[in-house]
């Protein structure tokens, strides 16, 4: 947190059947509906998050990620990046207090990857759902679906992923945790977090800019991961690939410090990379982009 950039915020996806939307990301990831607004946005937060929302749902003609926001410790952090980005050149957009249901000012930017990113400080907190914060129980009865913890990170596709890495490490704070590189040393995918988690946002090289691929929720065990697995099988919902482990951050189970060197993975290793069990990459997983 070198920068004072805590953690992802939130994410706002466009949706084409916002009632379809909502009993997938309710009744079956478990997500908690926390407000609509007059837009006709749906603000969902998962259980364990103290924030008032993660993800933002919004109707539109095509689907997509409208943007990604972190959250900084301070406003006086928001306006030092803002000046920061302004720097380094981006083009940046106040987006003033309640403009989001519950979330105060927001600093808005394009990365080189051709993504809209925020950065704020201050949003709602009804605190953890179900539980409370005093004498809290272990976890709370009534929830739906898988049972999602929170908002975990963003895999997107785009451009420019060497002037992309610049502004997240050196304007924002983030380090390089691990990344895939050609034989000529082209970095082709880079997995950047801005705390101890094994990433808060991915890019993969595309040649379109500002892709968008997954959101990630957080569960915490295995078990957990299978038992959503049978979710998807019951409900008969559309699945690219089953229960597995990624070679790269292990599965997203591992940690990493500012002393540490990024993980490399050669480009021929991708299948194991991605795919750590098969070995052998699986063109539905990688091709489905909005």
């Amino acid at each position: 947190m070198k920068k004072g950039i805590m953690r992802p915020g939130h994410v706002q996806i466009r949706v084409l059947d916002l009632d379809e939307a909502i009993k997938h990301y309710v009744d079956l990831l478990g997500l908690i509906e926390t407000d609509r607004d007059a837009q006709g946005r749906v603000y969902l937060k998962g259980w364990t998050e103290v924030d008032k929302f993660s993800v933002v749902l919004r109707e539109a003609d095509t689907a997509g990620m409208d943007f990604m926001g972190f959250k900084c410790i301070s406003e006086d952090v928001v306006d030092a990046r803002r000046e920061e980005l302004l720097a380094f050149g981006c083009e940046v957009e106040n987006i003033p207090e309640g403009e989001l249901s519950g979330c105060g000012r927001r600093v808005r930017f394009t990365a080189p990857s051709g993504h809209a990113f925020e950065l704020f400080a201050t949003k709602e907190q009804p605190g953890k759902w179900g539980v409370g914060e005093k004498n809290p129980e272990a976890w709370p009865r009534g929830i739906k679906g898988m049972q999602a913890q929170r908002f975990d990170h963003c895999l997107l596709y785009g451009t420019n992923l060497d002037k992309t890495l610049d502004l997240f490490r050196d304007v924002l704070g983030f380090d390089l945790a691990e990344q895939v590189v050609t034989p000529d040393g082209t970095r082709v995918a880079q997995f950047l977090t801005a705390s101890m988690k094994a990433h808060d946002v991915a890019f993969i090289d595309h040649p379109e800019p500002g892709k968008f691929h997954h959101a990630s929720f957080f569960l915490e065990t295995w078990e957990s991961v299978l038992r959503a697995a049978d979710l998807i099988s019951m409900t008969d919902t559309s699945i690219d690939i089953g229960p597995t482990r990624h070679g790269l951050t292990h599965g997203s189970g591992d940690y990493h410090y500012p002393d540490h060197p990024p993980v490399t993975w050669d480009v021929d290793q991708l299948g194991k990379a991605i795919f750590y069990h098969d070995r052998v990459l699986n063109e539905r997983f990688l091709s489905v982009l909005t």
